[in-house]
């Protein structure tokens, strides 16, 4: 009995999809709920799991094309016995490629051993392939000798193959990271403004209780739920802050939830930790440890980054000093953090050195003022500085 194999349901938000990489090819068994392929959207990773146990017969929409929800993709024979295969070459042992990831390994002789995949389960993806190409060329592991060429006459295809040059689409991901960050710089009167924070008193709690905590908890205790609980008491006392534009409507938001923004190989992504003025000091930095696990192995749904009201990103942990973060839409601002260095600093009349880090504050200015955006960094800076009103709650 044959069953059509269709695209699933995508998110409302989302008109259709990249099929990336199929893990199955016609002949093969298949299991209930073995996943048969990759589909990519703008926002993640969805598969495609098989309904019942059988073997795949057909496949009629191949790696790298667009599809729509319902549309077919492959047929299944829930009947049908799976005819003796002939041993695969051990490049499908060790890593299961798809025809278009196959082929390009093939064309340029590599080892897929030596590719990281970035794919669910650590798949090597079309991706994958081509950066690894690009760094072999920026990185080459042998020097190449100079050549001569004051007597041999250079052709313009050997000019051109000393100056190589990689044309490769975007993936949907980065699209709408473009996409988006267009849209926030000519929709919004964006304006950042800065402050800086001294976080001793954060570090000295931090070392005091971490190991405490950790054993308690599970979970490290980091600096973001730190920063978490002074955006929301800031949030709090300016709600203009925690507000979005929707035309010629301001939406005051009576939540708090807060985008944590997350580097993936595949780009940035905002997952979202819903109510988080109920969640404690673990509950955040769980929701944070729980939202990197998904990134890494690709299980992160569209629900985990649909909606937010503020967003929180740290450069800082790739050694930015300073930057103006762009904002989220439909968000009105979004707090910067930045990489923490020991500063002399003037205490009392003197001079003595802290770990300082800069904090930057990007805000619509059409709905958020000067006055506001700086006050509402003071009150950041006065939380983290004094983090016993943090727990305390006063």
């Amino acid at each position: 009995m044959s069953f059509d194999i269709l695209v699933p349901s995508l998110p409302e938000s989302v008109a259709d999809a990249t099929l990336v990489a199929w893990h199955k090819q016609p002949g093969d068994r298949v299991d209930a709920g073995e996943n048969l392929a990759d589909l990519e959207t703008d926002k993640v990773i969805l598969e495609v799991p098989a309904p019942f146990g059988g073997v795949l017969t057909e496949i009629i929409r191949t790696a790298g094309e667009t599809v729509v929800s319902g549309e077919l993709l492959a047929r299944l024979d829930m009947q049908k016995q799976a005819a003796a295969q002939p041993a695969k070459p051990a490049v499908h042992e060790e890593s299961p490629l798809s025809p278009s990831v196959r082929k390009l390994v093939a064309e340029n002789e590599l080892d897929p051993a030596a590719i990281s995949g970035t794919g669910k389960h650590g798949r090597i993806l079309k991706t994958d392939v081509l950066e690894y190409l690009h760094e072999q060329q920026a990185s080459p592991e042998e020097p190449t000798p100079a050549l001569d060429t004051s007597h041999v006459p250079l052709s313009a295809t050997a000019v051109a193959s000393l100056r190589p040059e990689q044309r490769v689409p975007m993936t949907r991901l980065r699209a709408k990271i473009a996409e988006r960050l267009l849209q926030a710089q000519q929709n919004a009167a964006m304006l950042t403004t800065f402050n800086e924070v001294n976080l001793k008193a954060v570090i000295d709690l931090r070392n005091q209780y971490k190991e405490r905590f950790e054993a308690k908890h599970n979970v490290k205790l980091g600096f973001m739920s730190f920063f978490v609980k002074a955006s929301i008491e800031a949030l709090k006392r300016f709600p203009a802050i925690n507000a979005s534009i929707d035309g010629n409507d301001i939406i005051y938001h009576g939540y708090y939830d807060i985008g944590i923004a997350v580097t993936t190989p595949r780009g940035l992504i905002v997952p979202i930790l819903r109510d988080a003025d109920q969640l404690d000091f673990a509950g955040i930095e769980k929701g944070i440890q729980d939202f990197g696990s998904k990134a890494r192995n690709g299980s992160i749904s569209v629900e985990d980054l649909s909606g937010g009201t503020f967003t929180i990103t740290n450069g800082g942990i790739f050694g930015s000093m300073l930057s103006t973060p762009i904002l989220n839409p439909p968000q009105c601002a979004i707090l910067g953090m930045h990489a923490i260095k020991d500063r002399p600093v003037v205490e009392n009349g003197e001079i003595v050195i802290r770990p300082i880090m800069y904090l930057a504050l990007s805000y619509d200015h059409r709905l958020v003022d000067g006055k506001e955006a700086v006050q509402f960094l003071g009150i950041i800076k006065e939380s983290l500085e004094a983090p016993a009103h943090l727990l305390l709650n006063i």
